[in-house]
């Protein structure tokens, strides 16, 4: 699935390119058949001068998509390339991933209208979704139910159907086939918000993780010598107790609740379950959390609690406990149930 934070870092550099007066195109992984190192819509970008921001591959199929980027800058046309990456004779890279992928390569000029309104629409913290026709038909974005930009009348009734139902739901980057066409379908999404209830020790690593694992971090804690950009440097903050903080200003979002003070945790579980949250992770023990429900008036039960957060993985110091909580995140977000990968014929099965 696609991040509007990525595609933001993306196009900022793109348009950086243009500052100094260079091409710029934007890659994007649209099919993938088997393992891969990402997923379909991934994306990157590169310029004529050979600069890039971003990864597709790990650095294995890079400098051969640099060449077909520059052909691409050249014309002004885009581009469909192919990998199979069992070939290991064609590539001789011994790469640890044996499936294919699909390439668009796109040149992006700064006048191009579709692509200034994709830049706009993308600046928002609302979920947009796109569409285009492989490698160089008719484009279209959609935000919410409408299109706001490119060619809607063009598309096939069917994936005008995907690109509205995509908003609400948690799917993958794809290519659809109608009517012998094929069309890229893209719907990206604002990073999940997560408040970090508490701005002890163990919260610093917790942070700093799940930032770079793509979610928006929030401290909250009303200790305004610890809950500053000294020690959360990437986060925002709400320097207030929990009990004054508004749970409707709060909603939908997924929280961690690691005071380590019981009645300043109570009041961030009672602001949670206030909020309409998505994922309440508590920190400690299973008994705590089952005390803390009944000291604010909860059922047992309430709400989309994790308790104890984390994954078993043996974690002892407070960055290996970080790896434990955002590992769960990372399970939740993508709905799988957190188990080894060994044995397994494919990664993101």
């Amino acid at each position: 699935m696609s991040r509007i934070d990525e595609a933001r870092k993306v196009f900022a550099r793109i348009e950086q390119a243009w500052n100094d007066s260079e091409q710029a195109a934007m890659l994007t992984i649209t099919q993938v058949k088997g393992s891969a190192y990402r997923l379909p819509g991934a994306k990157m970008m590169m310029t004529n001068a050979g600069k890039m921001l971003g990864t597709l591959s790990g650095g294995c199929l890079e400098s051969d998509l640099y060449g077909w980027a520059e052909k691409a800058l050249e014309d002004g046309q885009p581009r469909l390339v192919n990998y199979d990456l069992s070939e290991n004779e064609l590539w001789s890279l011994g790469i640890g991933c044996k499936g294919t992928l699909e390439v668009l390569i796109q040149p992006i000029q700064a006048a191009d209208p579709f692509w200034s309104a994709v830049r706009t629409a993308i600046a928002k913290d609302t979920a947009v979704s796109l569409a285009i026709e492989l490698p160089n038909g008719a484009r279209v974005l959609f935000d919410g139910n409408s299109p706001i930009a490119g060619e809607g009348s063009d598309l096939p009734a069917e994936v005008v159907r995907q690109l509205v139902d995509r908003v609400n739901s948690r799917t993958r980057a794809e290519v659809v086939h109608v009517d012998g066409r094929r069309f890229y379908v893209d719907t990206m999404r604002p990073n999940e918000h997560l408040i970090l209830c508490g701005a002890g020790h163990d919260a610093v690593p917790v942070a700093v993780l799940a930032e770079k694992c793509g979610f928006r971090v929030t401290v909250l804690d009303p200790r305004k010598d610890f809950n500053q950009s000294g020690r959360f440097p990437t986060a925002e903050h709400l320097i207030v107790e929990p009990s004054e903080a508004n749970p409707d200003e709060l909603g939908g979002n997924w929280w961690l609740i690691m005071n380590h003070l019981q009645t300043r945790d109570e009041a961030a579980l009672n602001l949670a379950l206030q909020s309409d949250a998505k994922f309440i992770g508590v920190l400690g023990p299973l008994s705590r959390t089952n005390e803390m429900l009944e000291n604010i008036g909860k059922q047992i039960g309430s709400g989309p609690i994790h308790a104890p957060i984390g994954l078993d993985v043996g974690a002892e110091t407070i960055d290996e406990v970080a790896v434990s909580i955002v590992s769960e995140l990372l399970a939740e977000r993508s709905a799988r149930l957190a188990k080894p990968l060994h044995g397994r014929d494919k990664i993101h099965g």
